[in-house]
């Protein structure tokens, strides 16, 4: 199927743990930590001509094969494995040659020491900071492929992904759109790639707990996945009683609520303190307001069976703490996520939409966690919670009708982030 999409932007920038890198080796080939570890499957080539007043048209062919060789096609992009330790080369892009082969420190067992000041020191910000400052104008924050590719059926706009119905599949654009509050609050330049890639990575590496929906990634922003019945239930899951939402297990614990979705919390409890152990908070999947709601009040109003809801809650809290494990063998803390699942026409449950993205995750540095908590600071974190505190000192998020725009520093510094 030959399928053309118009969008603002389709951004071309290699996402690459930018200041991890050391000098390239063939033997490393496919060590990306975000997709070119992918096997070598169903990826299509990109054919990119000069657009309209609209941007950037990319034509996909959308294929069931193997890419040749030189086609763009992650799986043949070397990288460094941000979980395990290894080297990448930045062979395409628009952030400058001279970002290959530099050093990075690296600990004992192979792995990066991840500091927060690399954020604010490494002297490849300026230049990643200009590439993200030339494209806040051309982000990719709408999509419309309903005029531009036939056979699509409806398009349903998502907090940041735009899902386009195509008979047995789904065609899912990861947008630029930052969402939080309910709300989109700005759009962050190549946020969509990042979250897109970071997914791919964990699909693949997490097969061994549950099979997922992805069928094929014919650009750095689109997946096509298997059609799927899906369940109307986030399943957020917890280990640290933090956040600034008004679902966030801190907002809720500091008004005195001590039963949330069916878990009991001990008073004590301060802000950014280890859980004794993970717990799932679930909420309804809602257009405008996610609620939480417990596994019992899920069973009984018909969201899921008592087995679904089983089996779906046992694949999350696993998915959890694999990710976990994983996030703290290099420097990370995985504080919360949340994970959504379908049912396949074969009756499987399959994980579906992101998975531990810094947009639907939460994450820490470990190295300084302890000391910050027990001086009663923030911790480090790399993720968009900055963005968030700042939207709730300056305005009422979920009430004030017109809200601030987001300051260009912290829409770039969040882009730098998401890169990082």
């Amino acid at each position: 199927m030959e399928a053309l999409f118009t969008s603002t932007h389709i951004p071309n920038l290699q996402t690459r743990p930018l200041l991890k890198s050391s000098l390239p080796t063939s033997s490393q080939s496919s060590s990306c930590w975000l997709c070119s570890s992918l096997p070598k499957r169903q990826f299509s080539k990109l054919r990119i001509s000069n657009g309209s007043s609209h941007g950037l048209r990319v034509q996909a062919l959308l294929r069931n094969e193997t890419p040749s060789e030189g086609e763009d096609n992650m799986a043949e992009s070397s990288g460094f494995d941000f979980f395990s330790g290894g080297v990448f080369s930045l062979s395409q892009g628009n952030l400058g040659s001279n970002l290959i082969g530099e050093s990075c420190v690296i600990d004992v067992e192979g792995r990066p020491q991840l500091s927060l000041d690399d954020l604010v020191t490494s002297n490849r910000k300026g230049e990643v900071l200009g590439t993200i400052k030339d494209s806040l104008s051309n982000c990719l924050s709408e999509t419309n492929l309903l005029e531009t590719v036939p056979g699509l059926k409806s398009r349903i706009r998502g907090k940041v992904r735009d899902i386009y119905d195509a008979g047995d599949y789904l065609v899912l654009i990861t947008t630029d759109r930052l969402s939080a509050f309910d709300r989109n609050l700005a759009s962050i330049p190549f946020k969509g790639q990042v979250l897109n890639e970071t997914s791919l990575w964990w699909f693949n590496n997490t097969q061994h707990i549950t099979p997922n929906a992805i069928v094929s990634s014919p650009d750095r922003n689109v997946v096509i996945a298997k059609k799927c019945s899906v369940f109307p239930i986030e399943f957020v899951v917890r280990g640290y009683v933090t956040g600034s939402t008004d679902t966030s297990l801190w907002t809720v614990y500091n008004k005195g609520v001590r039963n949330y979705c069916g878990n009991e919390l001990s008073d004590g409890l301060v802000k950014n303190q280890k859980l004794p152990a993970n717990i799932l908070t679930p909420t309804t999947k809602a257009a405008d307001h996610d609620v939480p709601i417990s596994p019992n009040e899920i069973v009984e109003r018909g969201f899921m069976t008592q087995a679904d809801f089983d089996e779906a809650s046992m694949k999350a809290l696993s998915l959890f703490e694999f990710g976990q494990r994983v996030a703290k063998d290099h420097g990370l803390i995985l504080v919360d996520t949340k994970y959504e699942f379908r049912r396949s026409s074969d009756g499987s449950i399959l994980l579906i939409d992101e998975i531990h993205t810094p947009d639907s995750s939460r994450y820490w540095l470990a190295s300084s966690y302890e000391e910050r908590f027990q001086k009663g600071m923030e911790p480090e974190n790399v993720d968009k919670e900055f963005l968030r505190l700042w939207f709730k000192e300056n305005c009422n998020p979920y009430e004030d009708e017109v809200l601030p725009a987001a300051l260009t520093e912290l829409v770039t510094e969040l882009a730098w982030r998401y890169v990082f």
